[in-house]
């Protein structure tokens, strides 16, 4: 979210999702009750270092990081927040003073703070202390989040193992000291929300999310019998297929062949931002991709399709709507359907924050697609995605800098490492099933090329793009 989407949550009053909190030096005693109440309701947004009528007084300069950082800790501190979870403060600096924006999804989870637990009205934050009310919340997520239904069958050893390494050097890329890096794997699950007790039975079990993010395929298969995702290019063949991808994995692996087959059939296009080469096909899509995952209802029997035609991406799945009809980009409230799922891929870096996807999609798509035809984001029973990309570009194949004498070998080396910064050739050699002197004399034409370059020790670095940031 941007300096002018948060002017414009300023010049609102306080209502059910919006709450303005003094903060000059330190953190407000009550924040947590907000926080609390606004997970168990509708989520919301607290703005730090504001008077209640929405006058700009500013946060220490001396104490902001102090603050953010306890905000982060206390998120993930269950004596503080139960369930944990974490969040994540951002500072802005308006009329030369600092405030401090704290985005707070609904949570499909009921949280306490100081063992009671709170709701949230247009009045503020309240107690819920009737056991049949709070009876009544748990029931009332139960029913709209599927993702937090426990399966007391499933057992760690129904998880795939291999994918927590994956998982925590992805969190480790995008936060070297984030909290989870040193727990345990069942208590980063715990942590997360995926591995919970059940306030009813009062047994720990596995969520559907976690079954989803962590299942092997013959386990999500069992419990979700109708699950699958189909990405498809339909450029030549539009009754059938010109190539086909049939998913049927956990979603973190899911992610990344929806990435690889979207590389593999549309162009990349680099943008030159704060002096930095960024591949635009990644920026658009891992959006797209990261909200199609995040968002859909796994419940729900229906198809989740992804389909390249020559002039647009489209994406359908089924959803649980919070409203109907096309999202304006300016004026929307985001609202997550999965706020499990969507909090563990923040964690990873697939996802920045809640209402990003649209916000950048719509952001990056003229650069990269060369049209001014703005993308379409439909909620409904079914949300569908509608990505314009240009007919003439979409078929032209690798450009800007990419199509300059390069084959299709090096074209697919690229696009690779352009999604997946960092690797060596030994780690390009197994991801691409290319034999590795096969790799490195790719790896030469490229770097004679001056496309790529390698960062970091010998020990320890990888191949980034070249110009890219690099990423110990």
């Amino acid at each position: 979210m941007g300096i002018n989407q948060v002017k414009n949550l300023l010049s609102q009053k306080e209502n059910i999702r919006l709450e303005f909190k003094k903060a000059l030096k330190e953190l407000p005693e009550n924040i947590f009750e907000t926080v609390c109440a606004m997970l168990n309701r509708d989520g919301g947004e607290i703005i730090l270092g504001v008077s209640d009528d929405g006058l700009i007084l500013g946060v220490d300069s001396g104490n902001v990081d102090k603050i953010v950082a306890q905000i982060v800790a206390q998120s993930n501190n269950p004596q503080k927040l139960d369930p944990p979870f974490i969040l994540f403060p951002q500072k802005y600096e308006l009329e030369g003073k600092l405030i401090i924006r704290l985005q707070v999804p609904v949570s499909s989870q009921v949280h306490k703070t100081a063992n009671t637990v709170y709701d949230r009205s247009n009045d503020g934050g309240f107690r819920i202390l009737n056991p049949v009310n709070i009876a009544d919340m748990v029931n009332r997520k139960r029913l709209y989040f599927s993702e937090i239904n426990t399966f007391s069958a499933v057992c760690y050893s129904d998880l795939k193992e291999e994918l927590f390494l994956k998982v925590r050097n992805l969190i480790r890329s995008n936060n070297p000291n984030h909290p989870w890096l040193s727990l345990t794997n069942e208590q980063m699950l715990s942590r997360a929300g995926i591995l919970r007790r059940d306030p009813q039975t009062g047994i720990e079990s596995y969520t559907l999310a976690a079954v989803l993010l962590f299942g092997k395929d013959e386990v999500i298969q069992n419990i979700l019998p109708f699950f699958k995702i189909d990405a498809i290019v339909r450029k030549k063949d539009l009754t059938r297929y010109d190539d086909r991808d049939y998913i049927q994995c956990n979603l973190i692996e899911a992610y990344d062949r929806l990435m690889n087959f979207i590389s593999k059939h549309l162009p990349d296009k680099f943008y030159l931002e704060e002096d930095r080469r960024v591949s635009l096909l990644n920026k658009v899509f891992r959006e797209v991709v990261a909200n199609f995952l995040v968002h859909r209802e796994y419940t729900n029997a229906s198809p989740a399709t992804l389909i390249i035609y020559s002039d647009r991406v489209e994406t359908s799945n089924a959803s649980n709507p919070h409203g109907k009809g096309i999202i304006d980009p300016v004026n929307f409230t985001p609202f997550q359907k999965n706020p499990l799922i969507a909090k563990f891929f923040i964690q990873l870096g697939r996802v920045d924050e809640l209402g990003s996807g649209i916000i950048n999609v719509n952001r990056y798509l003229p650069h990269y697609s060369g049209t001014k035809t703005p993308p379409q984001f439909i909620e409904g029973d079914v949300f569908k995605t509608v990505i314009p990309i240009g007919r003439r570009y979409a078929t032209e194949g690798i450009n800007e800098g990419i199509n300059e004498g390069i084959n299709e070998g090096l074209e697919t080396l690229l696009r690779y490492i352009s999604n997946n910064e960092g690797l060596r050739a030994n780690q390009l050699s197994t991801a691409l099933n290319t034999p590795k002197k096969t790799i490195e004399r790719w790896i030469y034409n490229l770097k004679s090329k001056n496309k790529i370059e390698f960062k970091g020790s010998k020990k320890t670095g990888g191949y980034y793009l070249k110009g890219s940031k690099y990423k110990p």
